[in-house]
């Protein structure tokens, strides 16, 4: 039996492929959060001149097998007040997953919230500067009926911060080529603006600021990946 010259290639070909395709089969894992660790435990209840409200962390529903549930190991949501604001709460969402791969990857709030009715403006990339570090972040507007509520968030693959689907899918395929299965954080805050016609940016910002000041070693390495 002789082989085809065009059969030969192609079975080099399919080899070459499942070569490439174990060659980028991530091994390592690249996990920031400490053994047994908990955001409730890593965020304070106190950022700077907010405090947190008397209503204590408020629970976010968990269904198991549900996206979310795959998506993320562990979540926080909470409510911060400061008393020279007292009409501008600060919400401050954050979710955390083990593994960030191409079936399990951060959902970002220009899915999630049209999802619950929300319209959303256009994103905007920033360099978001929290004192401690700077996070490559994204700050949009989503607005349902009369509420608009404006918000900054970012996304942490491992230690690298993609802030759309592009940079996402760019990262997991450079974390692959690497060989690591990174872990993965979503931190957003925002506020409702009382004047539809003044973004509050400004203040959301400088909440984050005093949350990246106030977190301690093992909140800076899971929610900002910064050392020391």
């Amino acid at each position: 039996m002789t082989l085809d010259r065009r059969d030969l290639l192609a079975g080099l070909a399919c080899a070459g492929g499942l070569g490439l395709a174990e060659w980028l089969r991530p091994r390592t894992p690249v996990v920031l959060m400490p053994p047994g660790g908990k955001l409730t435990n890593l965020v304070p209840q106190q950022l700077g001149p907010w405090s947190q409200g008397q209503e204590g962390d408020i629970v976010v529903p968990r269904t198991e097998g549900s996206l979310a549930s795959r998506l993320y190991g562990d979540q926080l949501a909470r409510i911060y007040y400061r008393a020279d604001q007292a009409n501008m709460p600060m919400m401050l969402s954050i979710a955390y997953g083990s593994r960030q791969s191409d079936s399990l990857q951060l959902h970002r709030p220009e899915a999630c919230y049209p999802a619950v009715g929300f319209t959303v403006g256009p994103p905007r990339s920033l360099m978001l500067d929290l004192g401690v570090t700077q996070v490559p972040a994204v700050a949009l507007t989503a607005t349902v009926r009369d509420r608009i509520e404006d918000l900054v968030y970012w996304t942490r693959m491992g230690r690298r911060f993609p802030r759309n689907e592009a940079e996402q899918r760019e990262m997991r395929f450079a974390n692959a080529i690497e060989g690591l299965v990174p872990d993965g954080a979503l931190v957003r805050a925002s506020a409702i603006r009382t004047n539809p016609d003044m973004p509050v940016f400004g203040a959301v910002e400088a909440f984050l600021k005093a949350l990246a000041s106030s977190l301690g070693r093992d909140g800076r390495k899971v929610l900002l990946a910064a050392e020391g």
